[in-house]
């Protein structure tokens, strides 16, 4: 009877993460009510986009990171505005308002949406693209894939180069099965600790830590977080980064000093992959500088990309 009841006590401990899961909101129209800008339905699902900053001018593409959806860029775009920039944001597949289509999140599944977003948007000129840490490292694969489309590559502290994992997200990352069970148990008290310790930091997003929490309401983000840590975000970029390079694409990188997921020491190796590539440093800025040090980031754009005004 003892082992009966210890048996049932550990299935409803392996079962509990799913539950759970299987009880957050589906993505689906009525939460995508107030959603600003509209809506692409694309090959692996429906992605949401907005267009912001000028009426006229230049096209700047920004991508965003591993958990904060395009909300993240709403300052920068008002910044890329006043600087002549028409800005297209989107969310990633998995955050946000967008779908959360089943499959390995790599290079290949977000290309494929970023390029299907270009085509329906009917964006054929050159374009300067902006990526965010994880949206770094789809900027680069894209830039890479499609240089003479590019009229300058912004990389924000960005992936693809050198990334700090705990033990523990390493074990996650690299063990199926256990590995995704402990991500469903765990993620959600670590995302709401991290976001919650950024509470009291200067933050030109309204709400940052709040939006960014409300993710963990929706079925499918974690399953996307984690499908990413082991897609995506698993990829070294060397050869994308040498063949950008070679192809002379202009390539602006901007590091938060004080990074600790994407640390100031990946600021040498893309030196030595990409030597003409431009890097800045924000002094004291951690791996929020987009939302946390949102003036010092468009006053290096500004400086960088005025010779991509038009």
């Amino acid at each position: 009877m003892i082992l009966f009841l210890v048996l049932i006590l550990l299935a409803m401990i392996v079962a509990l993460p799913y539950y759970t899961e299987a009880r957050r909101k589906v993505m689906d129209d009525s939460e995508r009510s107030d959603a600003p800008g509209h809506f692409l339905q694309l090959s692996q699902g429906l992605t949401h986009v907005k267009w912001g900053g000028a009426v006229r001018g230049p096209v700047a593409v920004c991508v965003h990171g591993l958990t904060t959806p395009s909300f993240v860029w709403d300052s920068v775009t008002e910044g890329l505005g006043a600087m002549g920039y028409r800005v297209l944001t989107y969310d990633l597949y998995g955050r946000g308002y967008s779908d959360r289509p089943a499959g390995e999140q790599d290079a290949a599944f977000f290309l494929q949406q970023l390029e299907e977003v270009l085509a329906v948007e009917e964006i054929t000129d050159e374009i300067t693209l902006i990526g965010y840490s994880m949206g770094g490292s789809i900027a680069t694969c894209y830039a890479a894939k499609h240089a003479p489309k590019i009229r300058h590559l912004v990389l924000i502290a960005p992936a693809g180069i050198q990334m700090t994992l705990d033990g523990l997200s390493r074990f996650i990352r690299d063990m199926p099965v256990l590995g995704d069970w402990l991500m469903m148990l765990l993620f959600p008290y670590k995302q709401r600790k991290e976001t919650e310790a950024e509470r009291a930091l200067p933050c030109s997003v309204p709400d940052m830590a709040d939006l960014q929490q409300r993710e963990l309401n929706y079925r499918g983000f974690i399953a996307g977080v984690l499908s990413s840590l082991r897609g995506m975000l698993r990829q070294e970029l060397e050869v994308e980064h040498r063949e950008i390079h070679q192809a002379g694409l202009p390539v602006l990188a901007i590091w938060g000093q004080q990074d600790r997921i994407i640390p100031i020491s990946a600021m040498g190796k893309l030196t030595t992959w990409s030597r003409m590539a431009r890097e800045e440093m924000v002094e004291g800025a951690g791996h929020g500088l987009t939302y946390t040090h949102t003036d010092q980031v468009l006053d290096i754009m500004r400086e960088r990309l005025r010779e991509g005004l038009n």
